[in-house]
């Protein structure tokens, strides 16, 4: 999926969820945003825990999200390798298709 199609449908959504949500799930998608935050991590380290999971979890979207987050907080090449290579290791083999997916999506990135 394109970079821009991608964050504009994220966006819309967003707007769309949060126009009919009521406080309880409001107040998620705060907790959501404050979870990344600097703090005693700073938030470059918690966008790449965010990638982990969300590669565990074998989410595309939030992969994609967390990639584009890693990507304006200027994770290296290298140190993205390392990410995936964690997400592997935990996750095991039926990870490989997000992962073929995300090193794609990080170069669009790199191009957009």
């Amino acid at each position: 999926m394109k970079v821009n199609a991608f964050n504009e449908e994220r966006k819309r959504l967003t707007e769309l969820a949060l126009d009919k949500a009521n406080l309880s799930v409001k107040r998620f998608y705060g907790l959501d945003t404050s979870t990344y935050a600097e703090g005693a991590l700073d938030a470059k380290t918690k966008e790449m825990l965010g990638l982990v999971a969300s590669m565990v979890l074998r989410c595309d979207d939030c992969i994609r999200y967390h990639l584009g987050q890693c990507y304006s907080m200027k994770v290296s090449d290298a140190e993205l390798q390392e990410v995936f290579g964690v997400a592997l290791m935990v996750g095991g083999s039926i990870v490989i298709p997000h992962h073929r997916r995300a090193v794609a999506y990080w170069e669009e990135l790199k191009t957009s």
